[in-house]
């Protein structure tokens, strides 16, 4: 039974990956471009999902470059293979399966390395990920980490989504209690303690309003289940009632369906540099 329900819990979560993603490509690809990847370069995707990411990758390198992405799910890795066989980009990514606290890679193998929404928004320790993405990038190569960083999806009722945002699920993957030093967005700090060279962080928006096309329209619905699953136990009872009427797909007033309806949401990227005398 616990085999079954693993499945289904993963087959959720690569359905959620492949509706939401129309919706953060544009932002995702702004990223890339900002990082001017060197054509013909040699790169990894650590943590890499269903590979999405690691053709957008793969396109920024061009023919003479190649990408590998690392994940641990099988399943991931699976899709992964079938979404770069259909796009014709086979031939210049590969996949791997591999846990991010110990890659499967010899030192000084990659030009640069990428994680998103992984290493650093994982629930491990980033230091440790850091310095291990940094033992596999060769001197002078650089080391990018992106991940979902904020979001306003609730236009004209602020109140609601502070409460949505502080509920355990709102703050995940970040569990109450963790240190501040570990958050996500201290990532310059952790960069510096690992011996990354100038780090920076770059903040990508991505925004979505009316009118919608359908793909957003599922990408959106898709998105405020992810937010906020199960938040229903913390709310108090007008705004259990609030967050119903507005946040349910099957409510007559879902705001998603609001003539005037826009969101906006962030991804930072921080970035830094192996020292060329490591």
């Amino acid at each position: 039974m616990a085999d079954i329900q693993e499945l289904m819990k993963v087959n959720e979560e690569i359905q959620q990956l492949s509706i939401t993603f129309p919706m953060r490509e544009p932002a995702i690809r702004a990223a890339i471009e900002a990082l001017t990847l060197l054509p013909g370069s040699i790169g990894l995707d650590a943590g890499c999902g269903i590979g999405l990411q690691t053709l957008l990758l793969a396109e920024a390198v061009g023919d003479a470059g190649r990408v590998t992405g690392l994940d641990i799910s099988s399943q991931n890795l699976q899709h992964a293979r079938e979404i770069a066989n259909r796009a014709d980009l086979a031939e210049r990514v590969k996949f791997k399966a591999g846990d991010i606290r110990d890659l499967p890679f010899e030192n000084n193998s990659f030009d640069w390395a990428w994680s998103s929404d992984c290493v650093g928004y994982a629930s491990m320790e980033p230091l440790p990920l850091i310095k291990e993405l940094q033992r596999v990038v060769k001197p002078g190569g650089i080391i990018a980490i992106l991940a979902w960083s904020s979001e306003k999806l609730l236009p004209g009722y602020p109140v609601l989504e502070a409460r949505l945002q502080a509920t355990v699920p709102g703050l995940a993957p970040f569990v109450p209690g963790k240190t501040p030093k570990l958050h996500f967005l201290r990532l310059l700090g952790i960069m510096s303690d690992a011996g990354l060279e100038n780090p920076t962080v770059k903040t990508l928006v991505g925004e979505i309003y009316s009118p919608l096309r359908e793909a957003d329209r599922a990408a959106l619905v898709s998105l405020f289940e992810m937010r906020w699953p199960g938040v229903e136990k913390e709310l108090a009872p007008e705004d259990l009632a609030e967050f119903n009427r507005l946040c349910k797909i099957d409510s007559p007033d879902f705001i998603v369906d609001e003539p005037d309806y826009y969101a906006f949401f962030t991804y930072s990227m921080f970035i830094g540099r192996i020292s060329v005398n490591s």
